[in-house]
């Protein structure tokens, strides 16, 4: 059975967890947990439950970000529970991926 999942979380980039932006905090666990890899994706335009439209402007850094990883099921499960600590993250959400390629090492 394939429990391959995709991992997405949703937050801001002026998001702190004391003087560590979470997003490079949650990408630190991840690493520590051996998770197959993660990316952060500035987000151009979004808005959320609250309607508030946020848009990239060059002095600002209230833009959202979205950290994707791809890994078993399990060991992503293990990471989101390891998060609990960590004010500041909107949404995650989990969800099965097909691998179609995966690159040279």
């Amino acid at each position: 059975m394939n429990t391959t999942k995709l991992l997405r979380i949703y937050t801001s980039e002026n998001a702190y967890s004391g003087s560590t932006k979470v997003f490079q905090l949650i990408c630190e666990r991840a690493r520590e947990q051996e998770i197959a890899g993660a990316t952060v994706l500035d987000a151009r335009l979004g808005f959320g439950r609250n309607a508030h439209l946020r848009t990239r402007h060059i002095l600002e850094d209230e833009r959202s970000v979205v950290i994707e990883m791809i890994d078993d099921q399990e060991k992503l499960q293990a990471l989101v529970n390891s998060l609990d600590d960590i004010n500041g993250i909107a949404l995650i959400t989990m969800e099965a991926v097909v691998i179609v390629r995966v690159g040279d090492k």
